[in-house]
């Protein structure tokens, strides 16, 4: 009696939890194809901005501006990392795969200077003592384009101060829901074929681009704005990648946790019918020898 009992306990349990993973589930669906649309709509602007810069610095050669200085006469130069994990688990390998990632780039640099949005991340680096900037608190969950704009801000005057000298993004890139890849990509100092290499530009396209264009007041001054909009757009970007991503995967796992208690509770309500098939026997052959006993 004492085992049906457990049985039926562990198959509403099971149940219950089945609930729990198909609504996350869904929860993770909505949410992904939501902030998909968002990049969608803004993607176009960012990539007019870009091709603008790249335009202004073929056709400008005497334009400089301070966040494509390169420092290659600095000793010593020092790194930093923009790096985007979950703010929660239940996401199977996913913030996992984010740190492995970064350690690996980092080679064991621990002065590099660590600006980490999400709190698995922010927890783990702390915890194995990385120098991480307490100061930056950003979540990744419902990235906007106003939380892009204060961090862009907030790390191109950095960048201009001398705090560090080259900034690595790195974030978690959807191909497929099936193919999510970590990646780290250099974020500053800006350098032109870096630029250009998005835009497949050839040197038959390149001699053919618009030079009659006039930037008022001066190219310099509108590059200088551009910047902070591209890296913006950059960032924004990379946020929504990271937090599409972030919620495929949950969904992947929450799938193979449904996909799980079916099979628990198959196999359940087998040993569930067992159990009741030998106590029905029990008791009938406990009824038989009753009756034989009073013969």
């Amino acid at each position: 009696m004492a085992q049906i009992s457990e049985i039926k306990q562990r198959i509403r349990s099971i149940k219950d939890t089945k609930q729990i993973t198909k609504a996350m589930k869904l929860i993770s669906a909505a949410k992904l194809k939501r902030a998909r649309r968002q990049l969608e709509h803004a993607l176009p602007y960012f990539e007019k901005v870009r091709s603008t810069m790249v335009d202004i610095l073929m056709h400008s050669a005497d334009v400089e501006n301070k966040y494509f200085d390169l420092r290659d006469e600095k000793e010593g130069r020092k790194k930093a990392y923009l790096i985007l994990t979950g703010d929660k688990g239940l996401a199977g390998g996913y913030n996992h795969n984010m740190i492995k990632a970064v350690e690996e780039h980092l080679k064991g640099d621990k002065d590099a200077l660590l600006f980490v949005a999400g709190n698995v991340g922010k927890s783990y680096f702390t915890k194995n003592k990385y120098n991480v900037y307490m100061e930056f608190e950003y979540p990744v969950q419902n990235p906007t384009i106003y939380r892009a704009r204060d961090i862009s801000e907030q790390l191109l005057e950095l960048f201009a101060e001398g705090v560090f000298d080259e900034m690595y993004l790195a974030f978690t890139y959807m191909q497929s829901t099936i193919s999510i890849e970590p990646q780290v990509v250099k974020l500053l100092p800006l350098e032109l074929h870096a630029l250009k290499e998005h835009m497949k530009i050839t040197d038959d396209i390149e001699n053919k681009i618009d030079n009659m264009i006039v930037y008022d007041p001066s190219p310099q001054e509108v590059l200088d704005i551009l910047v902070a909009k591209y890296i913006k757009g950059v960032i924004y970007g990379a946020f929504v990648e990271a937090f599409t991503s972030e919620q495929s995967a949950r969904m992947t796992a929450m799938d193979s946790a449904t996909e799980n208690a079916d099979n628990m509770l198959a196999e359940l309500s087998l040993s569930y019918n067992r159990a009741r098939q030998a106590k029905i026997t029990q008791e009938i052959s406990e009824i038989v020898a009753g009756a034989e006993a009073m013969k």
